[in-house]
């Protein structure tokens, strides 16, 4: 399972999940993508919120992005990327970073360590 995070600049219809980064991990309840496959996690002390998105293979994604059809879109700079975090459009030239992530205790549970 892989993640690549959300601006601050997040769209008001998403709820935002708020919560602290506690040994270099996020915790975020599993029954919030029973809600909506797409959930946006807001790590204190950072510029930017996290956009998590169930897969259907039951793996988890994450971009620095708001959700924008088959892909993401930075209302900073108007990069565009596609689902899995390659650029699609500029000004950006690399993909998203990424973060390992795994399940436990009914949470998934998003490692705040760069994989690529």
């Amino acid at each position: 399972m892989v993640l690549p995070g959300l601006t601050a600049c997040s769209p008001a219809s998403y709820n935002v999940y708020k919560t602290n980064i506690v040994d270099r991990q996020l915790h975020v309840p599993l029954d919030l993508f029973s809600k909506s496959p797409f959930q946006v996690v807001r790590p204190k002390g950072w510029y930017y919120d996290i956009a998590v998105t169930k897969k259907e293979d039951n793996t988890y994604e994450e971009n620095q992005l708001t959700l924008n059809g088959n892909g993401y879109r930075c209302s900073l700079h108007g990069s565009q990327f596609d689902k899995n975090g390659k650029v699609t459009k500029g000004p950006a030239e690399l993909p998203l970073e990424r973060y390992q992530t795994h399940l436990t205790n009914n949470e998934l549970v998003i490692e705040i360590r760069k994989t690529s």
